[in-house]
């Protein structure tokens, strides 16, 4: 891809996270191009349709997750390290709710999808949830798939406020915590 398609690409994907945070999963591709600073052949040129959009969204989301366990686990102690990661989970499932209609479209349009974006998220998880119970600061009778089950719900439901959401992961961090 040539260097300015790549660069209205991306422009375009955060354009559209942005829009979509902001006016849903609905917002016209018009006002997503706009945002960008780009004609809406460009859009279409890139994603030829909505659902298209909504999944490099999705899967530039996950690629951020996972490099966010890499960075807080090269840089952080294994506790803060899971805290920051966790929290960071938290904001990333909860900007999918403006969303999650669109994105289920996307999962039916492409079944693979689900499967290899939760598998990386998984593995993230795993990254820093071990490091944490190997250094004998997590308990160890939890794993990564047991904290998406957890702590993904909690931040897809819409009627729970930032605070709300931030008060019950502390909750979980505290039972999940132990002390070397």
């Amino acid at each position: 891809m040539r260097a300015d398609a790549r660069r209205n690409y991306e422009r375009l994907v955060v354009a559209a996270r942005e829009v979509f945070a902001q006016e849903g999963g609905g917002a016209s591709m018009e006002a997503i191009a706009r945002r960008a600073g780009v004609g809406v052949g460009t859009l279409y040129r890139h994603f030829p349709n909505r659902i298209d959009l909504v999944e490099a969204v999705y899967r530039t989301d996950v690629d951020n997750l996972v490099h966010t366990a890499e960075q807080v686990s090269a840089d952080l102690e294994p506790w803060p390290a899971a805290v920051a990661f966790l929290e960071a989970f938290v904001r990333y499932a909860q900007g999918k709710r403006t969303f999650l209609n669109e994105l289920r479209e996307a999962f039916d349009k492409n079944p693979d999808l689900r499967v290899d974006m939760m598998d990386r998220i998984r593995q993230a998880m795993e990254l820093v949830v071990g490091r944490a119970q190997r250094a004998g600061v997590m308990r160890t009778d939890v794993d990564g798939s047991d904290l998406m089950q957890l702590v993904g719900p909690m931040c897809t439901n819409a009627t729970l406020s930032v605070d709300q959401s931030k008060r019950l992961l502390d909750t979980i961090l505290d039972g999940l915590h132990k002390e070397p």
